[in-house]
This record gives C-alpha cells, sequence and structure tokens, in this order.
C-alpha cells in the first residue's frame, strides 16, 4: 500500500531513495499515484533490492506513462521497449553518455524520463550524476537568465549519431552497446531554454550543449559562447546528486527536470543496466 512506502531524499540537489514496494508485482493505483508524485517531487527515485525481470521493467514503465521511442539504439533481442547499457570489462570505446545531456531532447516530443535498472554493477565507479535544473534556473543571476528569455534552442542528434558523429564511422571498434548510427540524425528540433515542466508548472533549463547545436535566430558566433557560459552554470556542483549503483536497483528520473551524464572508475569490470524510457506527458 502507498502508506507503507519509506522515503529517505538524497540529501543533495535533488533524488530520494524508496522501499516498502514490491515493483515486480503491479501496483495499486494509489501506490502508483504516489510514486508518480514523489518522482515529480524529487526528480530521480531510487528503488533498491527490487528483483525484475524485463517483463517487470516494462510494466513499471506503462505505470508511469507508456514508452517513449528509442533511436539510434538497438533493443535487446527479443524486446521492443528495452535497451542495454552495456559495458564489458575489457573495452577500450569511449564512455557512453558521459556528458550532460536530457535524454533524447532532439525528438520533437523528448520523453518525460528514463527506468535504469542495474543488473551487474561494478564494485568501484560507474555512479550516475543528475543536475536539477529548476535549482539551475532559480538560482541564476539575472543577467544570465536575461540573455536566455524567449530563446529557442536548435536540438540534433547529429553530433552523436551521424554517421560522422562520436558514435558513428569513426567510434572505436569493440563496443557492446549495439549503436546505429543514421543520417535520421541530422533532423533539428526547436525547443525553449527556458521551459514549464508540463505537469508541475515550474520554471526550468532544459537541454545543454550536446544536443543542443545552436540557438534559433542567433550566429553561431554569439550562441556558441552563450550555450557554453550556459552549460558551466548549468552542471555547477550545488545543482548536482551523484547516485551511487547497487545490484537490483532501479532508478527512474525525470528528464524534464534534469540533466545526466556517466561516469567512468570501473576500468576492467563488467557493467549491465536494462532501460527504458518513459514517453512524453
Amino acid at each position: 500500500m502507498s502508506d507503507s512506502l519509506d522515503v529517505i531524499p538524497s540529501g543533495q540537489a535533488c533524488g530520494a531513495t524508496v522501499t516498502g514496494v514490491d515493483l515486480s508485482q503491479p501496483l495499486p493505483a494509489a501506490t502508483t499515484a504516489r510514486l508518480r508524485a514523489l518522482w515529480l517531487q524529487h526528480q530521480v527515485l531510487s528503488f533498491p533490492g527490487q528483483q525484475l525481470s524485463d517483463d517487470d521493467l516494462e510494466r513499471v514503465t506503462r505505470a508511469f506513462g507508456g514508452f517513449g521511442e528509442d533511436p539510434f539504439i538497438a533493443p535487446i533481442p527479443g524486446r521492443r521497449h528495452v535497451i542495454a547499457v552495456e559495458r564489458r570489462a575489457d573495452e577500450r570505446s569511449s564512455l557512453f553518455a558521459e556528458t550532460w545531456h536530457s535524454d533524447w531532447s532532439f525528438q520533437p516530443r523528448p520523453p518525460a524520463g528514463t527506468c535504469l535498472y542495474g543488473i551487474v554493477i561494478p564494485p568501484v565507479g560507474g555512479d550516475t550524476l543528475f543536475a536539477n535544473q529548476h535549482a539551475a534556473l532559480e538560482a541564476m543571476p539575472d543577467a544570465l537568465r536575461q540573455r536566455l528569455e524567449g530563446r529557442v534552442a536548435l536540438h540534433s542528434a547529429k553530433k552523436a549519431y551521424a554517421p560522422d558523429g562520436l558514435y558513428g564511422a569513426r567510434d572505436q571498434p569493440g563496443r557492446s552497446m549495439v549503436i546505429r548510427p543514421s543520417s535520421d540524425a541530422e533532423a533539428v528540433q526547436r525547443h525553449p531554454l527556458i521551459r514549464r515542466h508540463p505537469e508541475t508548472g515550474r520554471e526550468g533549463l532544459f537541454g545543454c550543449l550536446g544536443y543542443i547545436i545552436g540557438i534559433d535566430g542567433m550566429d553561431d558566433a554569439e550562441a556558441l559562447p552563450l550555450l557554453f557560459e550556459l552549460y558551466q552554470w548549468q552542471s555547477r556542483p550545488e545543482f548536482q546528486y551523484r547516485h551511487r549503483w547497487q545490484p537490483q536497483m532501479l532508478v527512474i528520473w525525470d528528464n524534464r527536470a534534469l540533466l545526466h551524464a556517466a561516469t567512468g572508475g570501473y576500468a576492467g569490470h563488467h557493467r549491465l543496466l536494462h532501460r527504458t524510457t518513459i514517453a512524453a506527458a
């Protein structure tokens, strides 16, 4: 039942740990509603000690809003919506997703959230960093905010997933993840740099360098220095939560409120997590 949940905030800029619920079982409506409210409040929820199959992971994803689309990365065999985020112990390719980003912000309707379940977790390293973009906006100096007000960012996957992108032809061989670069990554979508969260109404920053390639109506000579300045601000330590993984832990985060980035530090160890995305609300 929802009143049996134990919620422990991280004490950092966002994030909370939730126990007292078994996500391998269908959830009562009241529990689902309570979890969604906690998700909107804390932006990142972690659920330790969950023994989940891929069926369970998909059921939780549906409870939080259904499936988003995952372009450019192949799903695991037999599934449409589950991706393996994997790095073998002997892998030498560049670390996947180590720059700050909001998942698939280059889509017309970017996903509301992401579910990530730890299967094989190294004994060291591999933390995930989150940056609260509501807090970043609220603390932003007025002079910088005025330069961003009303501006629309140009989002594209081309730097990462185009044939000549980071994960395209120049990607290092031997990557365990099956990435599928495509000319579809050249598409551009426009999203406001400052926007209201569609469920909470709270203003926040959306997206950053990596998937943002420019600002509508601005020359690159003006836009790129502004985007670098924004990047440095929105990823400051005071806006961050560092998440440390455990095996059999599920983490669900809100892409509309956060940036996140992978970290390394586990060379010589295998790491495997299964991931789904939650469709836009």
